[in-house]
């Protein structure tokens, strides 16, 4: 269940800006697919969510922050038992405090050391309204963008797209070439491989390469020993498995595990 954290002096103030809000959620549930008027910062204080949008799917450990605009549809998946912390703004908010250059799209923020601190602050229980506005106006300012996000899947726009990708997807162990990947989705080694670098950015064998390690990634934030992990993931030894891991996320298997790694490049949103 929600639980608003905000004092109750200035409450209705504060509402019609901004509201800030924390929550327990086990493992398996899931925030279903909606739409609401106002932007929204997820920050998972413990454990992982995965967050769908028509774009494609953001796996968000706690080293990362969502952001999604207003009116953009979207769901949650409670990878494992976590603790969310949710803010909410306004549109005239968000248009009178962020940045000039702040995106209309979602994107993942790192979470910086200021912005875990204001975070920590945001939901305290005794929060004034003065010092809780003063506190959502700078987190604004200090979500920064991951242009290179390696927890995002872009997801294809096509039916064939989507066809390939649930195919590819499901076979997380890459038991399947692409020659029997395109003959299961009814379409020629070509097409496949030209459809991926128009629709998602990414060849083919990246994409695959992205999915196979995000699924990696859901499995390690659940407990799972790093071997296990990369035998089932197809990989022929561990150190084939932390090779890969990290020249897609830029970080080892035992740094993610430990919450220490996921911090590559970015640019600033401000």
């Amino acid at each position: 269940m929600w639980r608003q954290s905000a004092s109750h002096k200035g409450q209705a103030q504060m509402e019609r800006s901004f509201s800030i809000h924390r929550a327990s959620k086990p493992k398996g549930s899931a925030l279903p697919q909606h739409v609401h008027d106002q932007g929204q910062l997820t920050f998972a204080a413990s454990g992982m969510v995965q967050l769908h949008t028509d774009d494609g799917v953001w796996l968000v450990p706690p080293q990362l922050a969502a952001w999604v605009p207003a009116g953009v549809p979207h769901r949650l998946d409670i990878i494992t038992d976590a603790e969310l912390w949710i803010i909410l703004w306004q549109k005239d908010a968000i248009r009178d405090w962020a940045p000039p250059s702040f995106p209309e799209r979602p994107f993942i923020s790192r979470v910086t050391p200021l912005l875990r601190a204001l975070l920590d602050e945001a939901v305290a229980t005794d929060l004034g309204p003065q010092k809780a506005e003063l506190i959502v106006r700078l987190a604004l300012h200090e979500m920064t963008i991951l242009q290179e996000a390696t927890t995002f899947l872009p997801l294809p726009k096509s039916a064939l797209g989507r066809r390939l990708a649930d195919i590819a997807v499901a076979d997380h162990c890459h038991s399947l070439d692409v020659g029997e990947l395109a003959l299961r989705a009814a379409t020629s080694v070509r097409s496949a491989s030209r459809l991926f670098p128009l629709e998602t950015g990414m060849t083919l064998k990246a994409w695959r390469q992205r999915a196979r390690i995000v699924w990696a990634m859901e499995q390690l934030s659940s407990g799972k020993a790093i071997a296990t992990v990369a035998t089932n993931a197809g990989f022929g030894s561990t150190a084939a498995f932390s090779a890969a891991f990290k020249q897609v996320t830029g970080t080892t298997p035992t740094a993610f595990q430990s919450g220490s790694g996921m911090a590559p490049a970015v640019s600033g949103a401000g």
